[in-house]
């Protein structure tokens, strides 16, 4: 990716809104239920590593959400994320939210990263940076961590520009581009409870982990699955 901006109002990559990029933290973290992990988790993990410079992402398998219900039971989820993420070189998953009772907050996460790895980044996609100021203690998870956001293309800048406007510290906030890769883990179990393939949108190893355990068979998710001609994969080709 280069700084230009590629003309369709995505922020460029590694830019924070005073204008210049701040120091980016030695660590990364990317939480998620991983319900499955697929594609677009694998390309906004590879492009954190190698725009934000991090020695070490973590991928941290969300135990108990706080905002939605996630039915897939963390054991199993937690091992489709090692299968999805395992052979990425300087990745490693973790699970430090599973080992803990009640919500998963992210306060809690980065506060515990902070503690044992020193300055942290945590990692978040433009959607979720939306609602971040309806996440537990926003400004206390800032005051913590940086956060990179990860934008694709013709995501809308002035939706972005109104969280960083509510926040104390904006300038804890940088973007960083990647591909458009239109994939939810909600579509993917909607995918395969119609008997669809989910081939090119999830990792090999996940696809065949997803098969042996009879998993979403049920089909419980969203309906807005890719479709065929844009073939996403996860190599980052």
């Amino acid at each position: 990716m280069t700084p230009a901006s590629d003309g369709s109002g995505s922020p460029p990559a590694a830019e924070c809104p005073g204008g210049s990029a701040p120091s980016v933290g030695a660590v990364g973290l990317l939480g998620g239920a991983f319900d499955p992990p697929h594609c677009g988790h694998v390309a906004v993990a590879r492009e954190a590593l190698r725009q934000l410079a991090l020695e070490r992402l973590l991928v941290v398998v969300t135990g108990e959400a706080p905002h939605k219900s996630v039915e897939t039971p963390s054991a199993v989820r937690f091992r489709l994320a090692e299968l999805a993420f395992g052979e990425m070189e300087n990745v490693e998953v973790s699970d430090v939210e599973l080992q803990r009772s009640g919500p998963s907050y992210t306060l809690d996460t980065v506060r515990w990263a902070v503690e044992r790895y020193g300055e942290t980044t945590f990692v978040v996609g433009a959607d979720e940076f939306l609602s971040f100021l309806a996440w537990h203690e926003p400004e206390g998870v800032l005051a913590a961590a940086r956060l990179a956001v990860a934008t694709r293309p013709g995501f809308p800048r002035e939706r972005l520009e109104l969280v960083l406007a509510e926040l104390r510290q904006p300038e804890r906030v940088q973007f960083f581009s990647i591909p458009e890769l239109p994939i939810a883990s909600s579509d993917i179990r909607t995918r395969i409870g119609a008997g669809r393939s989910i081939d090119r949108l999830v990792p090999t190893s996940v696809v065949r982990e997803i098969d042996v355990r009879g998993l979403y068979r049920d089909g419980a998710g969203g309906d807005a699955v890719p479709s065929e001609e844009m073939k996403p994969r996860c190599d980052g080709s």
